[in-house]
């Protein structure tokens, strides 16, 4: 909600992703999912900036009495518990599945309504690093550390597909999928190794069985948003990987096709201090720990 209002009020993806200490990426990704959540276009995206729709501004007057609401609660509470005005700053990756944190911190701020909510997208090196250094309090990573300075739970795993040009897809798709040694010839929409090493080397390798190129690695700090991924795939000379439920809505050039036998799954971890006693983040992982469904 606030990032929607932010969006709203700024006409402008770029100023509110600054406003809310957000990639604009990352808040591109978040309307999307917000506008699939509802079922109906919120904003007019434009060259002269973003407009609500009429759908828009219905939701934009409930988002602002919502957060006033919750402003009102969390200072009303704030008076009953010994936390207030703690922050739990938690690291997220691109990509995030949309469903992973948003009832999980519904959760931990009704149980602990001093506790304010303060995420950051960063790689997983960064977040490793931002965790040794006390910056973060949970890290959302794609690879488990070694060594006993942190514990870890798995979050997530996802079967990752393909996306591939429309036309490319219709001709290596089956009914099971696409294998991926057919995708020889390709270039891979990789990410920086730098960003998460361990992942790199496991997909590459993967790759390589199939008889792919994994090609030259990507440099650091060019980040593998959607629209990259969307715009090379578009141009038929590449293929991008993607989960089932991937946030970002497919142009009709653009088609998801599952890869046979699954040979490549993603897992997201939570990471934390091992010698953190925060109730708060202890509360998370709990909540995180728990069966879906």
């Amino acid at each position: 909600m606030r990032a929607f209002v932010a969006v709203v009020e700024d006409q402008s993806l770029s100023a509110a992703a600054r406003r809310m200490h957000l990639s604009q990426p990352a808040l591109s990704q978040t309307m999307n999912a917000l506008e699939r959540e509802f079922g109906v276009q919120l904003l007019n995206r434009g060259r002269s900036g973003v407009r609500p729709t009429e759908a828009g501004t219905t939701l934009l007057t409930e988002a602002r009495a919502v957060l006033a609401r919750y402003e009102r609660a969390l200072t009303a509470m704030a008076a009953h518990t010994a936390s207030a005005g703690t922050v739990l700053r938690i690291g997220i990756p691109l990509e995030l599945p949309t469903d992973l944190l948003s009832n999980a911190l519904l959760d931990v701020v009704g149980a602990h309504p001093g506790t304010r909510i303060q995420a950051q997208h960063l790689s997983t090196t960064a977040q490793l690093a931002e965790l040794r250094r006390n910056g973060l309090d949970l890290a959302l990573v794609r690879e488990r550390p070694v060594g006993n300075e942190f514990d870890a739970m798995l979050v997530v795993e996802e079967h990752l597909g393909v996306l591939l040009a429309a036309e490319r897809a219709a001709e290596l798709g089956k009914e099971e999928g696409v294998r991926l040694d057919a995708l020889q010839g390709l270039e891979w929409v990789g990410f920086p190794r730098s960003g998460s090493p361990a992942w790199y080397d496991e997909l590459t390798a993967v790759l390589r069985t199939h008889g792919i190129d994994p090609g030259p690695v990507v440099p650091d700090g060019q980040t593998l948003i959607a629209e990259v991924k969307l715009a090379a795939v578009s141009a038929d000379r590449a293929f991008a990987l993607a989960p089932p439920d991937w946030s970002q809505p497919l142009p009709d050039t653009v088609t998801w096709l599952p890869l046979v036998g699954r040979p490549l799954t993603r897992r997201t971890w939570a990471v934390w201090d091992a010698a953190s006693h925060r109730r708060d983040l202890a509360h998370l992982v709990s909540v995180l720990n728990r069966p879906a469904g």
